[in-house]
């Protein structure tokens, strides 16, 4: 038993702790970057809520709200001049994945020459210690970035999907208040809710668990199966809520010191070459069909998922209950209304041996309990079409 463990994040976790926003960042400078989405009518109250505490710690805040989903290297590049030009001593990231992963891509390209796009996780130059702190606010439950050295890229021009991968990139604080997450809607919060689920899921089948990780990942994927369904249905209930941002967490630090499969690398080709695809949405139309197919290779987690999902299949052999995970996958997507094929995405099907070979580009399905060859994943999309 031999692993290492590693999470330099201080986590403020519990609702109403957005106010503690002013005390925990002023030791990182007086002035802050606040990286977010375009403001719209749920979020304002909160946005408001957070300057006022930012001007009440004396921090001069420049908002940066051009954040998109499946963020683009050119979003942060606008957001890392403007750091520059205010002088912004930290960036704070408010919102989902993609506004924390845009605050901690602008972190290193505004503090260092190049775009992000240069410091992506395979290159030889990384990140310095000159990437400025990041502070990282979630209003979704979903991406765990608050908690990871992960930052997720798009380049446009490429229609290519990327990461940045560095410990600069753990946030030095996230605060994580449920109450932030009540007006998340329910498409929306079945689909970040299922992307924790997958992180949790993945970190605890490949090979390279840990039984620290195996801890986090069951806990999360034991509260996501009760509590995501349940979420959706009452988007408005803080109890809800509260659950879904800790198996949030949880899914995060799994996959921090663990890793992603599969169905990642195939769901980040995916939105790199259509970015209208949200990453949930993707991880959702492959799903059941990788875990019908792989099942074999690790039968005993998968029927240990199998019976958090169906309590039924308690008694029922290993083998058995491994092989009907898929079946009781696709019922829990159905149930999150967020069952779709990739015709449904609008994936065209004269690219699916282009997005099978984008599947392959990143390090993910080598992580895979059973490694597949590109023949293997074109069926596999074929079949999900």
């Amino acid at each position: 038993m031999v692993f290492n463990y590693l999470q330099p994040t201080d986590i403020l976790f519990g609702a109403g702790r957005l106010k503690e926003v002013g005390e925990v960042s002023g030791k990182f400078g007086r002035s802050c970057l606040l990286v977010t989405v375009p403001s719209f009518p749920e979020i304002e109250p909160a946005l408001k809520a957070i300057k006022s505490v930012l001007k009440k710690s004396q921090i001069k805040v420049e908002h940066f709200d051009g954040v998109i989903p499946n963020p683009t290297v050119e979003v942060v590049s606008s957001g890392a001049r403007l750091a520059r030009e205010c002088g912004a001593e930290f960036v704070i990231g408010f919102g989902g994945g993609s506004s924390i992963d845009t605050a901690k891509a602008i972190a290193v390209e505004a503090s260092h020459e190049g775009t992000c796009w240069d410091y992506l996780f395979f290159r030889k130059t990384q990140p310095t210690d000159r990437t400025l702190p990041i502070v990282a606010i979630p209003t979704t439950s979903g991406t765990g970035s608050h908690v990871t050295q992960v930052a997720v890229v798009t380049n446009s021009m490429e229609r290519n999907k990327s990461a940045l991968f560095n410990p600069r990139l753990f946030p030095r604080v996230a605060v994580v208040d449920p109450e932030l997450m009540l007006t998340l809607p329910p498409y929306m919060t079945a689909l970040t809710g299922f992307d924790a689920f997958c992180h949790a899921f993945e970190s605890y089948i490949t090979p390279k668990c840990s039984p620290y990780i195996e801890i986090l990942a069951l806990e999360c994927l034991r509260l996501i199966v009760h509590y995501l369904p349940r979420a959706v249905r009452r988007t408005s209930n803080l109890e809800f809520r509260e659950k879904m941002a800790w198996a949030d967490t949880l899914a995060g630090l799994s996959i921090a010191n663990s890793a992603v499969t599969l169905p990642h690398g195939i769901a980040m080709a995916m939105s790199g070459m259509y970015p209208q695809i949200a990453h949930g949405q993707a991880l959702a139309a492959v799903y059941p069909a990788i875990m019908r197919y792989t099942y074999k290779y690790a039968v005993r987690k998968f029927a240990c998922i199998a019976r958090i999902m169906n309590p039924s299949l308690e008694s029922s052999p290993d083998t058995k209950a491994a092989r009907l995970l898929g079946d009781e996958l696709e019922r829990f997507i159905e149930n999150l209304g967020i069952k779709k094929s990739l015709r449904e995405l609008g994936v065209i099907e004269s690219e699916l041996p282009e997005l099978a070979r984008a599947s392959l580009v990143l390090p993910d399905y080598k992580n895979h309990p059973y490694v597949v060859s590109l023949r293997e994943v074109e069926k596999l999309l074929c079949q999900c079409y």
